[in-house]
């Protein structure tokens, strides 16, 4: 699935996407928000979920590193050593 396509889903097909095609790749909090950060192709979604309110607020569908810079330290490179 390309990004264009992505962007053009509807919030739950956003939704199965992830979760069925995705690879999850970090996490993290910020306040009252859970990031989850995911691959998809040759691009990164993340995806927004409110811990008060247990819904999805935000997807953020993006390419490039500069957008990956809160995420480095958590993402684990051990599998790819072995």
């Amino acid at each position: 699935m390309k990004l264009s396509e992505f962007i053009m889903l509807s919030e739950a097909d956003k939704q199965h996407a992830l979760l069925h095609r995705g690879v999850l790749v970090a996490k993290r909090k910020q306040h009252n928000v859970i990031l989850f950060l995911f691959r998809l192709e040759h691009y990164y979604v993340e995806m927004w979920c409110n811990t008060e309110y247990r819904a999805i607020t935000q997807y953020n569908a993006f390419t490039g590193s500069a957008l990956l810079e809160p995420y480095i330290n958590q993402i684990s490179i051990r599998q790819l050593l072995q």
